[in-house]
């Protein structure tokens, strides 16, 4: 479609759903000239059927070749299981690509140098020619613009530990504080995950999306899910016992319309989640070999995650494989149970 044409207004619907920043404009509108739908994926969309996006940062930057192939896949097999159509969306080209195919996903796996794309980045990543993976915010807005309402990730960003100053300490509060946060606050699309990065402020955090009008809710407990462990021992702000009671909560939001995601919390599975005292250890131990190493910034995160994998002789991985899957699966049970609940 011609840059600048009338967009048609989207079907009535659940999963036609878009913000309205004023009356017949939709607040993704130039957007939407870029997205290159799947052709599975727009016909789900059209006919209101169940879709999960994924995000592609793990297939680019989270895990090495050929896992990464492997987890991904696995994570559309999920979705696909449990009656619902995944969409893995990624950037190439100066198009975002919704649902991609096989070849998209093993390119994706196994060319260097993607950049990674968030909100503050994503305009950079239409610019350019090459690959881009999407992160939770990039997700978010891509799926919020095909009219998808569920978006699977493994753990959301957050506040980082001292972005807000360390009590005792003379060093100034470094404000890194991931731009996940604010995309919850401004785009309405359910989350699901298994909590934020275990490397993370989690107690800020929560405060953070409290602040910004986050419904965070916890899924079949009341404690808030660790990331690679079961709980965390912090309270969850609100939870539901089951992704029925989920569902009802999410079309509740939605039809409410107050401009905000809400994000759904997951255990990892019993079976490969690695104990809490010991992931707390490994994190510590982590954060201190950093800051020794004098790393910080964007380089950060990865090298924390890195290490600690190191640190718990790959437990950490094995429950982050765990999680992505599981949380896939509980996404597209998610989507259907609101498909349901609107007659489709």
């Amino acid at each position: 479609m011609p840059r600048g044409a009338p967009q048609p207004e989207p079907a009535p619907g659940l999963y036609h759903r878009v913000v309205q920043t004023r009356p017949g404009q939709s607040a993704f509108a130039g957007l939407r000239d870029r997205l290159a739908i799947a052709p599975e994926v727009a016909g789900a969309i059209a006919a209101g059927r169940p879709v999960v996006a994924l995000e592609s940062t793990l297939i680019s930057h989270g895990l090495p070749y050929p896992q990464n192939v492997e987890v991904a896949r696995a994570a559309e097999v999920a979705v696909r299981a449990s009656g619902a159509v995944p969409a893995t969306v990624a950037i190439h080209g100066g198009r975002v690509l919704v649902g991609l195919d096989e070849a998209g996903l093993v390119t994706l796996a196994t060319t260097t140098g993607v950049m990674k794309a968030a909100r503050p980045s994503l305009t950079a990543a239409l610019a350019g020619a090459g690959w881009a993976a999407t992160t939770v915010s990039a997700t978010m807005i891509a799926a919020a613009a095909a009219g998808i309402d569920v978006f699977a990730t493994g753990g959301i960003g957050g506040v980082h530990r001292g972005a807000l100053g360390v009590p005792g300490e003379s060093a100034p509060p470094t404000l890194d504080i991931s731009s996940d946060l604010e995309e919850l606050a401004r785009t309405p699309i359910a989350v699901v995950c298994a909590g934020p990065k275990a490397i993370l402020d989690v107690p800020a955090t929560l405060e953070y999306l409290e602040t910004r009008g986050v419904p965070v809710v916890a899924v079949g407990t009341g404690d808030m899910p660790g990331f690679w462990s079961r709980e965390s021992g912090i309270p969850a702000p609100a939870s539901v016992p089951d992704v029925a009671a989920a569902a009802k909560l999410a079309e509740t939001h939605f039809d409410l319309r107050l401009g905000s995601g809400l994000l759904f919390c997951v255990p990892v599975p019993e079976a490969d989640a690695y104990p809490l005292a010991a992931a707390r250890a490994a994190v510590s131990q982590a954060i201190v070999d950093a800051g020794a190493a004098g790393i910080e910034g964007p380089a950060l995160t990865p090298w924390l995650l890195s290490r600690i994998a190191e640190i718990t002789e790959g437990g950490s991985v094995r429950a982050n494989v765990a999680l992505i899957v599981n949380n896939a699966r509980i996404a597209g049970q998610l989507a259907v149970a609101l498909a349901a609940l609107a007659g489709r």
